[in-house]
């Protein structure tokens, strides 16, 4: 499991429970490393902001971590983090590789509309 304050999906059931019961959905599949743990510290920072979108992780390496990759829009992805935002339970963006604060506020301002 991560150590993460985010909530963690821990199997490719809680994935597709996760996507089909959440309206918006930001997901950081990744590992406790140089390139994933700054993303996973920018969604703990903007949860409380963004109360109306849900914040949550996925261990790359854990059961949970292929559901992620799988996804035609990740398909092509080398770096990580695998970032994907879900709206309505389909992928409205996905993005790899070390995000910051102002690259993913813009994708939620995007897709999940302003707090």
């Amino acid at each position: 499991m991560l150590e993460t304050n985010l909530q963690h999906i821990e199997s490719s059931d809680a994935l597709a429970r996760s996507c089909q019961q959440k309206k918006n959905l930001m997901i950081c599949c990744g590992q406790m490393g140089a390139m994933c743990t700054p993303v996973f510290k920018v969604m703990e920072k903007l949860a409380p902001v963004y109360p109306h979108v849900s914040f949550q992780d996925i261990d790359m390496y854990g059961p949970a971590g292929d559901g992620i990759a799988r996804l035609p829009e990740c398909r092509n992805f080398t770096a990580l983090p695998f970032i994907v935002y879900f709206k309505n339970g389909k992928v409205a963006a996905a993005t790899s590789g070390l995000q910051n604060q102002e690259q993913i506020t813009a994708l939620l301002n995007k897709h999940f509309s302003k707090p």
